[in-house]
């Protein structure tokens, strides 16, 4: 659980009325300012700006459209890695579900893994008045949000948690499916494991890496860091990385690949390779089709619906009045046995 900031949400937004108050200016004073129209004195000018400082000011670019009597927008702004990701996807749908029924309009954007990205969006956001944010953060201080938080957005963070900042949160437990998909595979008789994963620095990727590493620990199997690989770009690279360390000296029997993309460049490399049926592997995700292969693929399958579902209600929450301690929820993972999770060294 987090710890209740000091100041958790306002009533409402500061409106334009209140800027041209602090500023001693008229309304249409700081309409122009706002609006970068001219005829307005430097001073005033400078006055308006400080005020719209001071209060934490967003100029609302959507009211005319989407503004309701109760003086919400009627709209959610979600920050993804990827929208064409499936995982985000379905975490999208899940917050949609949600959004849909108390008739509030979704908005999402791509950072593609770039903290700057994500600052453009949360900022456009915010210039366009949404009511909430859920994220899925790449930057290493959420900090940035605290005016947005302060000035009554409704933030949740979904997948990885934020830093630096006191807000709902909703996450799966990486740590205990790497450890199921690791343990799945010593049961089979497996001690090579070779491990592919997304970025150390990102949440999920530490977490799962944390797992795999501690649970072989716990069994008594020295991890061989040469086993221990972070494909780049994922899809292409992931393939690429799998093909050369199965074409190694000492490959693994077995392989822990903890992320959806990367788990398909793997899987075809392993069919490239016709290792299919002599290399055992799990992945952390499900992804589609995977139990159309041969074999089907064995899986610690999290629920990215359920993810989108409880974000969206933590933060409709918050929307709705609640102003207690932040909440953060971990769902749990399921292992999925298709098949190559179960082969035994050697095939």
């Amino acid at each position: 659980m987090g710890v209740e900031g000091p100041q958790r949400r306002t009533a409402r937004r500061p409106t334009m009325r209140e800027v041209a108050a602090v500023a001693g200016v008229s309304l249409s004073t700081v309409s122009r300012v706002i609006n970068g129209g001219g005829g307005v004195r430097t001073d005033l000018a400078v006055r308006v700006r400080d005020a719209v400082e001071l209060l934490g000011y967003r100029h609302n670019l959507t009211a005319s459209t989407l503004r309701r009597a109760d003086r919400q927008s009627a709209s959610i702004g979600l920050i993804f890695e990827d929208v064409s990701n499936p995982f985000f996807g379905a975490v999208h749908r899940g917050v949609e579900d949600v959004a849909r029924s108390r008739g509030v309009l979704t908005l999402v954007g791509s950072s593609d893994e770039e903290p700057e990205r994500e600052l453009e969006l949360a900022e456009a956001f915010g210039a366009r008045g949404v009511d909430g944010l859920i994220v899925a953060t790449a930057v290493h201080d959420s900090s940035y949000l605290a005016r947005e938080q302060a000035a009554g957005v409704a933030l949740g963070f979904v997948d990885r948690p934020p830093r630096f900042l006191d807000a709902d949160t909703v996450v799966s437990d990486n740590y205990g499916g790497a450890r199921d998909a690791v343990e799945h595979l010593l049961r089979a008789g497996h001690r090579r494991i070779g491990f592919l994963g997304d970025r150390p620095d990102l949440y999920t990727g530490a977490e799962r890496l944390r797992g795999y590493r501690e649970t072989l620990a716990r069994h008594g199997v020295a991890e061989d860091l040469d086993l221990v690989r972070h494909p780049q770009f994922r899809g292409v690279d992931a393939y690429q990385t799998t093909y050369a360390l199965l074409r190694g000296n000492d490959p693994p029997t077995a392989l822990f690949t903890s992320q959806n993309l990367i788990t398909i460049g793997a899987v075809r490399a392993l069919h490239d390779l016709d290792l299919q049926h002599a290399v055992a592997m799990v992945s952390f995700d499900d992804i589609v089709l995977a139990d159309a292969i041969e074999p089907g693929l064995t899986v610690v399958a999290q629920d990215p619906g359920g993810l989108g579902r409880t974000a969206a209600e933590l933060v409709f929450a918050r929307l709705d009045g609640f102003d207690g301690p932040s909440r953060r929820i971990v769902l749990p993972t399921t292992l999925i046995e298709r098949g190559s999770g179960e082969l035994a060294p050697g095939g």
